[in-house]
């Protein structure tokens, strides 16, 4: 889904617009730009950016021409883009990313929250308290929970229950999705850059997206995407108090139980099986047909049909036999 309807973007930026904000001289080739986005998303009208090795193999197939980088990359990057060189990256995409999306750090409350119209939800089932933001849209025999919170340009599937004190902001969700009590989904994730004086908090433009058929347990948080969006799929169920940070994606079929916690940009496949209280670091990878015991902390990618346990995770029969 390309079409982000939560974040008003500035149509009209062109490259001279962005060398300007980053201290950068213009360049004779003045060309309109059309948003700013992951290396994987980006089209060739887009720009993007390169901050670690590990990504170079998806720089070799990104559509991006113009790429925000430092020096130290600048002889690996260049034959597959235009670099542009700065001192700060990620300093450099938060003012980029604020250039497009000037309201993207004003979401923190939807003051146009109102009771459902019972006539336009006729056949929807809404608890007591509840409040929509505008151009909510629910489908038919879905369930809406006492005290819940469902902002502006929410989308909600059908034949779904939504739980009580739930805040849904920032996400779509397909069908047949169940969401128990407590849970807030599409906040904006822990992204900022320390200052001595002033942290700067980083703008988080992506989604939350939950395909058809995934429950969701009690008390859990799951973060929007900053540039690309985090996303569960069909069929995963969650257990209670796990937190889901950006950008996190989560395949088919996966089992988590409780307290597991994921860093931001983690890619997990599908038929996954977590244990309580697992943590997963961010950037990771974790293959397909996955088991990860409980209380295990995986710091490096896992391959497809691993089974690991402990800290740092490693293979199930070698801990088992270290701990006898």
């Amino acid at each position: 889904m390309n079409k982000n309807p939560f974040f008003i973007k500035n149509e009209n930026i062109y490259l001279s617009d962005i060398l300007k904000i980053l201290g950068k001289k213009k360049q004779k080739n003045d060309l309109k730009i059309n948003d700013i986005s992951d290396l994987k998303l980006a089209t060739k009208n887009d720009i993007s950016f390169f901050n670690s090795p590990k990504y170079l193999d998806i720089l070799k197939t990104s559509k991006a021409k113009y790429v925000i980088s430092s020096d130290k990359y600048s002889s690996k990057i260049n034959k597959y883009c235009e670099p542009i060189i700065v001192k700060n990256v990620l300093k450099s995409v938060y003012l980029i990313t604020e250039l497009f999306y000037p309201n993207s750090l004003d979401d923190a409350v939807d003051f146009s929250l109102e009771s459902p119209d019972i006539k336009k939800f006729n056949k929807i089932k809404f608890g007591k308290n509840v409040l929509l933001g505008k151009n909510v849209k629910i489908g038919v025999n879905s369930i809406i929970g006492h005290n819940t919170i469902i902002e502006s340009n929410v989308r909600i599937g059908s034949d779904c229950i939504i739980g009580n004190n739930t805040l849904l902001k920032n996400t779509i969700i397909g069908n047949s999705v169940r969401i128990l009590d407590g849970s807030v989904i599409g906040k904006k994730g822990f992204g900022f850059f320390p200052n001595k004086d002033k942290n700067f908090r980083y703008p988080h433009i992506g989604m939350v997206l939950i395909k058809d058929n995934v429950e969701i347990g009690c008390n859990n948080t799951i973060d929007r995407g900053s540039l690309s969006n985090t996303v569960i799929g069909k069929n995963t169920f969650i257990d209670n108090q796990v937190h889901i940070a950006h950008n996190v994606n989560i395949g088919e079929n996966c089992v988590i139980t409780g307290q597991v916690g994921f860093a931001g940009s983690s890619k997990i496949g599908d038929n996954v099986l977590i244990g309580g209280q697992a943590g997963i670091s961010g950037h990771l990878t974790i293959g397909n047909n996955v088991n990860i015991g409980g209380g295990s902390g995986v710091i490096k990618n896992l391959p497809d049909n691993s089974k690991v346990m402990g800290y740092p995770a490693k293979d199930i029969r070698s801990f088992l036999k270290e701990n006898k």
